[in-house]
């Protein structure tokens, strides 16, 4: 004996597979740009050198604070993560959305 389901419990259930967290698509997000400028300034502080990451150091100009640094690593992980969160969040919130229209 199969349960079967109604069309409209099939219709919730597929509203609620398809729904993406917002929440976990900012953390996602954030994580992966904090990291990847963490990552890339300890690079460059550890290759050294008179002048290191000339080009990284302009992100500067839009994260006050950062600089090619062991501590402009973490200011920069923060700031990016920050970033990352909202970037993440606003399209989850859209795919959610245009979800939302279509089912």
């Amino acid at each position: 004996m199969a349960n079967q389901l109604t069309l409209e419990e099939e219709q919730a259930l597929r509203k609620t597979i398809l729904r993406a967290s917002e929440q976990g698509w900012g953390i996602a997000i954030g994580f992966l740009l904090g990291v990847g400028l963490f990552l890339a300034t300890i690079v460059l502080v550890l290759k050294g050198g008179p002048n290191p990451g000339p080009h990284l150091s302009l992100v500067r100009i839009y994260f006050p604070g950062y600089s090619v640094t062991w501590v402009g690593s973490v200011i920069g992980f923060v700031y990016a993560f920050v970033v990352g969160y909202a970037i993440g969040r606003t399209v989850a919130t859209i795919y959610n959305r245009l979800i939302q229209t279509r089912a």
